[in-house]
């Protein structure tokens, strides 16, 4: 079994979630984009991105970049309103984009809309480091919980 304790620390994910998330990390993704953890709870989840390293031909952040930092904020936002009996699976997500950015590092402030027992639905809005709106997006999960068919 892979040891992803190092892997946590380095993304700011609190001691207190570790067990939680020991057995799969944050995800190779999540490491590969450079996503770093700031504040964890259902109802608000703040995390940032680097720009480099994500960009596309035109030399500003993807769009899809904004997508991976907007469903991992609110898929792990789902994922602790689950609890640990609980899956969060993601089945919606959109957004808008407002405007680009070259350089720097991307804020993404996810907040709930609903936390239900079997679905929640948070908005994600992420700002460059002027605090300007880069793009909106809505995340919806599915809440499985243990033994519930698929």
């Amino acid at each position: 079994m892979t040891d992803y304790t190092q892997e946590l620390i380095d993304a700011g994910i609190p001691p207190i979630m570790h067990q939680m998330l020991s057995r799969h990390g944050v995800g190779a993704l999540v490491v590969r984009m450079g996503i770093k953890f700031l504040e964890l709870s259902p109802e608000r989840m703040v995390g940032t991105m680097p720009v480099e390293g994500n960009t596309q031909v035109a030399g500003i952040l993807h769009g899809g970049a904004h997508l991976v930092l907007a469903e991992t904020l609110g898929s792990f936002a789902a994922g602790i309103h689950a609890g640990v009996d609980g899956q969060a699976l993601g089945i919606e997500i959109g957004a808008s984009h407002h405007r680009s950015v070259a350089t720097g590092l991307v804020t993404g402030t996810c907040t709930a809309i609903h936390l239900g027992r079997t679905l929640t639905t948070h908005e994600v809005v992420m700002t460059d480091e002027a605090g300007r709106k880069l793009s909106t997006a809505r995340i919806t999960n599915l809440i499985r919980r243990s033994g519930s068919a698929e």
